[in-house]
């Protein structure tokens, strides 16, 4: 009886063609990504919040006042970029800046080829419209001003869009120096402990018992708030949240055997800090930046509403809201700012949970 090798001839040369698969070292920070885009609702919400940011620093080329291109008597001109007198356009009835809106219209009645390239929403922030507003302002939304205008004859639509860069890169300036100055003073106090640790925290102590809201009065009636001043100030009241959490990240971390080694190895302080700590203890600062950010651009709205703000008349959420308290018939001045306050942090919310998620240690961990 003679037995067939031929299947086992066939299996011995399939296996020899199998080729052995190599495993691909995915770094920490792609597999945090790729959960972080796994979250969809946070994720989405990122691309919009992160794409309106930019575009809101084009907002001149869609919202305002100033026309994009003018031809005037074979010239061409750019009052988004330069200053043009109403007398430049042959304007005798307004006095300073040309008036573009006007112009368009004159230029159309006369068809002799000049023309005027106007924003797709041709009303500036600080624009006051007494002059051409049929009622008495605050005026309800219609037809050209989408979202109505305030008490003092502004569009409130380009004052929400403008308020919305402004608030948000206050935001984002505070919660980075911020967070910088909590980082390095908590990673100080973790890292060398002893008397620096103790001097550390008994002076954070002492400086977190200052009233802020107090400060902000006293500072508002000797000096005029402004952009830099109030950064300043929040500066000085939002690094020490951050401080604990490191301080404390840095305390586990030096105890770990990797520091140990590189101790061991000669390595400097500066090196065990910077190259090895420091990555580590980095998790609870991602993940509450988002939270920072949404209590900063709230702290800058209720200093506005509270009067001790940004100055007038820079477009703020704050202030009219404050315009919707005094005139609280006037819905529309409570209801946009508030609309959009609620959207801009529910959005900004949803990404610190997807980002607390993704840096989740229980799912990843750099020493894994």
């Amino acid at each position: 009886m003679s037995f067939d090798h031929r299947p086992f001839h066939l299996i011995t040369n399939l296996m020899a063609n199998i080729k052995p698969v190599k495993e691909v070292s995915t770094s920490l920070f792609k597999k945090r990504w790729r959960k972080f885009k796994s979250l969809k609702r946070g994720y989405y919400c990122f691309i919009l919040i992160t794409t309106l940011f930019i575009l809101s620093f084009l907002l001149p080329a869609f919202v305002g006042r100033n026309a994009l291109i003018v031809k005037y008597e074979d010239s061409y001109h750019l009052p988004l970029f330069n200053f043009y007198p109403a007398s430049a356009f042959n304007q005798k009835e307004v006095n300073g800046e040309a008036n573009y809106r006007l112009l368009n219209k004159q230029l159309e009645e006369e068809d002799n080829g000049n023309w005027v390239l106007m924003p797709l929403y041709p009303f500036g922030p600080n624009e006051n419209l007494l002059d051409e507003l049929t009622e008495v302002p605050p005026t309800a939304p219609n037809g050209e001003h989408w979202f109505g205008t305030d008490d003092r004859g502004r569009d409130v639509l380009a004052r929400l869009l403008y308020g919305f860069n402004i608030g948000l890169s206050f935001s984002l300036i505070v919660t980075l120096i911020s967070f910088i100055i909590g980082i390095s003073l908590g990673a100080m106090l973790g890292f060398f402990g002893g008397k620096i640790d103790i001097l550390g925290q008994r002076f954070i102590e002492i400086w977190s018992t200052l009233p802020f809201l107090f400060v902000m009065i006293i500072l508002s009636s000797i000096l005029n708030p402004n952009f830099i001043l109030l950064t300043i100030v929040l500066t000085l009241f939002g690094w020490m949240g951050m401080t604990y959490y490191i301080r404390g990240e840095f305390y586990r971390e030096k105890s770990r055997d990797y520091v140990s080694a590189a101790v061991s190895m000669g390595a400097k302080n500066s090196k065990i800090i910077f190259s090895h700590i420091l990555p580590n203890a980095l998790t609870p600062a991602i993940t509450f930046l988002p939270f920072a950010i949404v209590g900063n651009i709230f702290s800058l709205v209720a200093l506005d509403y509270l009067g001790f703000g940004l100055p007038p008349p820079t477009p703020s959420w704050g202030q009219l809201m404050g315009q919707g308290m005094q005139n609280i018939e006037k819905w529309w001045l409570i209801s946009t700012p508030l609309l959009a306050m609620f959207l801009t942090l529910l959005s900004i919310t949803f990404i610190g949970e997807a980002i607390r998620e993704a840096f989740d240690p229980k799912v990843y961990s750099r020493l894994r």
